[in-house]
């Protein structure tokens, strides 16, 4: 289904379990089935579903749901209002500090294991006279690779329950991919391990030596340390996106300054309504849109336009939520509030934009899709892959056995 127009966005919902563009593009499949839906666009870096139509937003979530990902409507922030993007700042906050340790640890097991592997195969790099002397144990070489593979992949776990989930449904994702491949490599170099352990026993250490090229420890410690990479690299963009929101919602004050029934109350500006009458004081942002009933000011409104010269403002001159008043006294009526004011009409239009796919991103959906169909139509790869390890490993086994 097209991604629709940012003007055309009616809901935004919060989708959860994402990992890769497939998950995005089954989640669209889904909603596009649904019985009122007329469009809708799923952004994978900020997480969102928006959906034009008439279907009930039970209906959308039940079935991103069946989909095999969490959904959940998300509100529009209003002016002055507790925004989404706002309350849920120190989670992804905490979620890509976390990313960020993970990375590091990955990328500190990943150091070590490649000196284990290439450097001391290849680099001749030196090792403990533990694993050398009086011989090189390389099943003790091997065992250290194992822990240290081991530990990469516990650490990064993440992609082995959400690949399993995604495989138990019959929808396979990226994470799905990252787990056949680095537990392949994982589970064949354990093999290779308990096959030189035999060769030690029956050919000494030169039959085990046979098998150390065979290890592919740190091709699965490799594997899940990339692909961190990039998922931090997107939490990373994720953070600039919806911090950018979070400053722009920010620039709003959250109180107002309102006349009734002849007294000053300072209430908070969700609760301001059209009619009422505000007073904005120097230094202070103007809390909702609205005209100038008394007074003069030079009012800021670089936030919206740009223009870094203010505005002088006298009786009859609008005013919008979030410029700075900075000289005169102010006395407004407001005449649009809430998620009405142009700053929020911005920050949706900022958010649907998000949600809505370029014309190359649907153009790279579409070519991905016919990839996907490809291995149905060619034979399966799993007896070409046996025997081109058996016929790859048979020298060498025939080498450590002799």
């Amino acid at each position: 289904m097209s991604s629709p127009s940012p003007s055309r966005m009616s809901r935004r919902f919060q989708v959860s379990g994402m990992s890769c563009a497939a998950c995005s593009a089954r989640v669209e499949k889904a909603v596009s089935a649904v019985p009122g839906v007329e469009s809708c666009a799923v952004s994978l870096l900020t997480n969102e579903l928006a959906v034009a139509g008439s279907a009930p937003d039970e209906a959308v979530v039940e079935a991103v749901v069946k989909a095999g990902y969490g959904c959940a409507p998300e509100a529009r922030p209003a002016v002055g209002a507790p925004e989404p993007t706002a309350a849920a700042a120190p989670d992804e906050q905490a979620e890509a500090r976390a990313l960020r340790r993970r990375l590091g640890w990955s990328l500190a097991l990943l150091a070590a294991l490649m000196y284990w592997s290439m450097g001391h195969m290849m680099l001749g790099w030196p090792l403990p006279r533990w694993f050398t002397e009086p011989e090189p144990n390389h099943v003790a070489m091997g065992l250290v690779q194992l822990l240290l593979a081991g530990a990469a992949l516990v650490l990064n776990r993440r992609f082995f329950t959400s690949g399993l989930r995604g495989l138990l449904r019959g929808a396979p994702n990226m994470d799905s991919l990252v787990a056949l491949g680095a537990g392949a490599a994982y589970a064949w170099s354990t093999a290779v391990l308990f096959l030189m352990t035999r060769a030690q026993v029956l050919g000494g250490t030169a039959a085990a030596e046979a098998w150390m090229g065979q290890y592919y420890f740190e091709s699965a410690a490799m594997i899940v340390t990339l692909v961190t990479v990039g998922k931090t690299l997107e939490a990373r963009a994720k953070g600039r996106t919806t911090s950018a929101l979070r400053s722009l919602l920010a620039l709003a004050p959250k109180t107002a300054t309102v006349v009734r029934e002849g007294r000053e109350e300072r209430i908070p500006v969700a609760q301001v309504r059209v009619g009422d009458v505000f007073l904005v004081r120097p230094g202070e942002n103007v809390p909702v849109d609205g005209f100038v009933e008394e007074g003069e000011s030079a009012v800021d409104e670089s936030a919206l336009t740009g223009e870094s010269v203010p505005v002088d403002k006298a009786p009859g001159d609008t005013v919008s939520a979030a410029t700075a008043n900075r000289s005169g006294f102010l006395r407004c009526r407001a005449t649009r509030v809430g998620a009405d004011t142009a700053l929020s009409q911005i920050v949706r239009l900022m958010q649907d934009a998000a949600a809505t796919k370029a014309p190359v991103a649907r153009l790279a959906d579409r070519a991905a899709a016919v990839l996907k169909r490809m291995p149905r139509r060619a034979p399966t790869p799993l007896p070409t892959m046996i025997c081109l390890l058996y016929t790859f490993s048979e020298p060498t086994r025939q080498e450590a056995i002799s």
